[in-house]
């Protein structure tokens, strides 16, 4: 239908997967393979330093798709074996293995993985968190009950801190800023998870890491750039991540960061991204930018592979974004963009009861939306935000949004 016989997907996670879908669903009847370098059936992340790594789920349940689907919709699934490497005047994509899979379309979707701290290679006990694997070890390390250090306090750090003082293990955290999450969830919200941290037992030191130390193989602690030293067991690096890029060296793709594409997912002729490794124009700002949200990962694969197919009617991938936490008891979500927002107004509920909804707002329109154990409020305070409406202090008689309290600065 397309003149495409062979599509190559490479990277098998949420982006991937819907990709791979999504061409099916729509109409493709072509090869369609699917590569991943991981040997488990491919897999939700967004449990592993929640669910998985407290133990109140097993892997079983965070598969994507049940393993026969991949059969049903014909899929190639290639588990196990990492791309080598893009031959794109070749049209081939040659894995690790000595594999050489034709292209006539490749879509990248490889990914992230953790960024590694000075000191840490060949120390047992330092431990980072992106694939399954790396959960199901730090969740059998937690089980000694170690003192462990999080090098990092964004929603990684965060999660896998909370999730490991519910094991009772002794945690302290460690991040740049005062408050944890502050630029992405807002003073109130973020406000109210330092509270909840506080209840846990977590601490929470401000600082730079400089480094892992060890004594012999083990880790024994973690060293701040103003020389403090924090003793551990076990450390967790969640300070940030690289995209898996490597294999495309060579290749002509443009690589900055992530794969650099266009507002339809195109990075060259024949080569897609998709993903966290995608870094695209925004369609607000035109700055090139790079997401690694679950919702965005699967918005931006859909529209990615309907793109593929259309031709000449693509359309641009166009997202809002929204991501989610869940700290302990709270559920947080977030549209839009709070960083450098002028004022919060809340529309419902209050922080003090630890359930609320707000918009923030900058140059009198609404930039963002955060809510706290309000997932309905949230919702319907999204048309606001996708249309940068001016701020009236009513949104009772907003149509799209839901009546509630008198706002407050």
């Amino acid at each position: 239908m397309t003149g495409l016989d062979e599509i190559v997907v490479v990277g098998a996670g949420a982006a991937g997967v819907t990709t791979a879908e999504t061409l099916r669903r729509q109409g493709y009847d072509g090869r369609l393979t699917l590569v991943g370098a991981e040997r488990h059936q491919p897999y939700d992340r967004p449990p592993l330093s929640k669910q998985i790594l407290s133990g109140r789920w097993e892997p079983d349940r965070i598969r994507l798709r049940r393993p026969d689907t991949y059969e049903r919709l014909a899929i190639d699934l290639r588990l196990g074996t990492a791309a080598a490497r893009l031959d794109r005047m070749g049209r081939a994509v040659e894995l690790a293995d000595g594999t050489r899979l034709h292209a006539d379309a490749v879509v990248v979707a490889t990914g992230v993985r953790p960024r590694r701290l000075p000191g840490a290679e060949g120390l047992t006990g330092v431990h980072v968190l992106r694939t399954l694997d790396d959960a199901l070890a730090l969740r059998e390390a937690l089980a000694a009950g170690p003192r462990l250090v999080v090098a990092g306090a964004g929603l990684l750090g965060t999660e896998a801190a909370v999730a490991a003082r519910g094991l009772g293990v002794d945690v302290t955290l460690v991040g740049t800023g005062p408050v944890p999450l502050l630029g992405l969830l807002g003073p109130q919200a973020a406000g109210l998870v330092s509270a909840v941290h506080r209840e846990l037992g977590l601490r929470v030191q401000q600082g730079q890491v400089a480094g892992v130390e060890g004594a012999g193989s083990a880790v024994t602690g973690v060293r701040l750039a103003d020389g403090t030293r924090l003793p551990a067991d076990a450390v967790l690096v969640a300070a940030g991540s690289l995209t898996n890029t490597a294999w495309l060296r060579g290749s002509g793709v443009r690589v900055d960061d992530g794969v650099v594409c266009d507002v339809l997912g195109a990075a060259e002729p024949g080569v897609w991204a998709a993903g966290d490794v995608a870094r695209r124009p925004d369609a607000r700002t035109g700055r090139l930018r790079r997401s690694e949200h679950r919702t965005h990962a699967a918005e931006q694969a859909v529209t990615v592979a309907r793109n593929i197919l259309a031709g000449t009617r693509a359309v641009p991938f166009a997202p809002l974004p929204y991501f989610w936490t869940d700290q302990h008891d709270l559920k947080v979500q977030v549209f839009g963009d709070l960083g450098g927002a002028q004022e919060c107004h809340i529309v419902e509920g209050s922080p003090a009861e630890r359930k609320f909804a707000a918009v923030h707002c900058a140059g009198g329109r609404v930039r963002g939306a955060v809510a706290v154990n309000l997932p309905r409020a949230v919702q319907q305070l999204r048309p606001l935000v996708e249309s940068g409406a001016p701020w009236t202090g009513r949104p009772a008689e907003t149509p799209e949004a839901t009546a509630g309290s008198a706002p407050g600065a």
